[in-house]
C-alpha cells in the first residue's frame, strides 16, 4: 500500500541525522517551474502566492537562489513543519518506522510533483491550485503535471490510501483506472442530520497522527 499526504506551506532547512537519500523523481520539471517563478516580477509572484509582504519577500528570495539538485537539501518529510507534520513527528521515528514511511509514504507537491520522505528538497512556496498568468509558459499546475504524478504513484503499488486534501488528491483522482484501489479517509464529526463536517486544523492533526499510527504498527 502507498499512502499520500499533502505538503505544508511552512518549511525549514534541517540538518538531520537521517540525511537525504535521493533527488526528487521530477527534479527536471521542478527546475522548469523554478525558472517560471523566477521570471515573475515581485508583484506577480505575490499574487501567485496570495500571501503577506513578509512571506512574499522570503519566498521571492528563496526562488531567486533555489537549486533543485544542490544546496542545503533536507529530507522532504522533515522539511515540512505544518500541523500535519507536527503530529506525524517524523523527527522521533525509530529506524524501523523511518524505513516504513520511506517505503510507503508519498508527499504530493505542486512544485516537486511527488516526493519520497527521504528525497532532498529546498524550501519553496507553490500550492497545487496556483495559477500563472495567461502569458506564462505554465498556465496551472494540474495541467502541468497531468497524469505524471498518478502514473509514478501507481507504478509502485495499485492500492492507494488517500490522506491528502482535496486540493492535492485532485492531482490523482481524475486519472484513476479500475485496476487501482483508491481509499479516501475522511476525518470529521458526524452530525444528527447524517452530514460529516470536516474541520481544517483537526483534519491535519488526524492525518499526521494516522501516518504515525501506521508507522508504529507497520500497517500493510
Amino acid at each position: 500500500m502507498r499512502f499520500i499526504v499533502s505538503p505544508a506551506k511552512k518549511m525549514n532547512v534541517v540538518d538531520d541525522a537521517f540525511g537525504w537519500r535521493d533527488l526528487p523523481m521530477f527534479a527536471d520539471r521542478a527546475a522548469r517551474l523554478a525558472d517560471t517563478v523566477r521570471a515573475l516580477s515581485y508583484d506577480e509572484a505575490k499574487a501567485l502566492w496570495q500571501c503577506s509582504d513578509a512571506l512574499a519577500e522570503l519566498n521571492f528570495e528563496r526562488f531567486r537562489t533555489l537549486e533543485v539538485r544542490s544546496g542545503a537539501l533536507t529530507p522532504a518529510v522533515l522539511a515540512y513543519v505544518g500541523i500535519q507534520y507536527q503530529y506525524m513527528a517524523p523527527q522521533v521515528f525509530s529506524a524501523a518506522q523511518w524505513q516504513y514511511v520511506c517505503r510507503n509514504l508519498r508527499i504530493l507537491s505542486g512544485f516537486y510533483g511527488i516526493l519520497r520522505p527521504s528525497d532532498g528538497i529546498m524550501p519553496y512556496r507553490l500550492e497545487m491550485q496556483a495559477k500563472f498568468g495567461a502569458d506564462a509558459p505554465v498556465s496551472d499546475l494540474y495541467s502541468f503535471w497531468g497524469d505524471k504524478i498518478y502514473r509514478e504513484l501507481v507504478c509502485e503499488d495499485k492500492e492507494i490510501l488517500n490522506l491528502a486534501s482535496k486540493e492535492y488528491s485532485r492531482a490523482v483522482e481524475p486519472h484513476l483506472s479500475p485496476a487501482v484501489r483508491f481509499l479516501t479517509c475522511t476525518f470529521g464529526e458526524l452530525r444528527k442530520d447524517g452530514r460529516v463536517v470536516e474541520k481544517g486544523t483537526l483534519c491535519k492533526m488526524a492525518r499526521g497522527q494516522m501516518v504515525r499510527w501506521m508507522a508504529e504498527r507497520g500497517v500493510r
